[in-house]
């Protein structure tokens, strides 16, 4: 390998110029909202996390912290310091926000019990006062991704057992209520306000297919979808967001155990795998990528696969509803 391949694939690829880019989606943004959109504002579901908390600052800039309006919808898995850094963000931007929780929607629609019950088709003594978590297991071994579901009991004694599929399914069929449920909620107040509703997958996210299909993979406007992770938290310092969120790991932030991106779904921690992505996506070979990132290159070729492997198996997030026929006159 060539000293030149060398000194490419390392974190300087995801070095841009912070303030044309502001420019830049700002005007995509405005031009979105007036030209295709119609609406006059946005809406910004604030976890707490970099991502939506850049797509907040970014939304003020393209139109002013007066026509942004944030949400914090928390449930009974959340963590208290994601809603506290949301309310921190919010509070910075001097946008108007409201926190609701969701869990008694849940609740009331069977999240939580759906989901309790495929648990303790695997461990029967799961119930109160117990937490879980699912993880990821094969991709960086070169093999099939199976999930694994680890409960850790009230006296803290923790527990780890394969998943069958259809206790899989049904689990994460339950856990996507929380973000269709927090989508319905964006959409009801862009109606009320006349906004749009924006998402905030970054592009190893939206690459990966790491999002719910009518849940926060639903939005009008989607403005760091090309941006890698990395580059956002660039971003959210350029943008002088709080020390908080620009130092906070990436979480999932669904399950009642802490849970990494990471271990969820993704084979390696945000850094490695944007740097793999932005290797695979250039074409280089699978050994540049092993130097890269101190790993054999075996390893780097399993990871290729894995990103081809995601890219498959969520295109189906990615497809707008079939048509049998075509609606010329709309679709032509």
């Amino acid at each position: 390998m060539s000293a030149q391949t060398q000194a490419v694939l390392s974190t300087a690829v995801f070095e841009f110029d912070y303030d044309a880019e502001v420019a830049r989606i700002g005007q995509s943004i405005r031009d979105g909202l007036s030209r295709d959109l119609r609406r006059r504002g946005l809406v910004v579901a604030l976890s707490g996390g970099i991502d939506s908390s850049v797509c907040a600052a970014l939304a003020v800039q393209a139109v002013g912290a007066d026509r942004v309006f944030g949400l914090l919808l928390p449930e009974r898995d959340s963590s208290p310091e994601s809603t506290a850094r949301g309310r921190e963000v919010a509070e910075s931007l001097g946008i108007d926000y409201e926190i609701q929780d969701i869990a008694p929607t849940l609740e009331a629609i069977g999240c939580y019990s759906w989901r309790d019950r495929a648990i303790r088709d695997v461990f029967p003594d799961y119930g109160e006062g117990w937490k879980n978590k699912i993880v990821i297991s094969g991709g960086l071994e070169g093999r099939i991704n199976h999930f694994k579901l680890v409960v850790q009991s009230p006296g803290g004694e923790t527990s780890e057992r394969r998943l069958g599929l259809q206790q899989y399914l049904q689990i994460v069929a339950a856990t996507n209520y929380k973000q269709r449920i927090r989508k319905t909620i964006e959409y009801f107040h862009a109606d009320r306000l006349n906004y749009a509703v924006v998402g905030t997958p970054n592009r190893l996210e939206y690459d990966q297919g790491f999002f719910v299909k009518n849940g926060d993979g639903s939005a009008d406007i989607k403005p760091i979808a090309h941006l890698y992770k990395t580059q956002v938290y660039a971003l959210a310092r350029h943008l002088q967001l709080p020390d908080s969120v620009c130092t906070a790991k990436p979480t999932t932030d669904t399950y009642s155990l802490a849970q990494g991106q990471d271990e969820f779904y993704f084979a390696l921690p945000y850094q490695q795998m944007d740097l793999a992505l932005w290797a695979y996506n250039h074409g280089l070979p699978a050994s540049a990528l092993a130097a890269a990132l101190s790993i054999s290159s075996e390893q780097a070729e399993w990871l290729y696969r894995d990103i081809e492997a995601k890219r498959r198996a969520t295109r189906y997030l990615h497809l707008r509803p079939q048509l049998t026929q075509t609606v010329s006159e709309i679709d032509g």
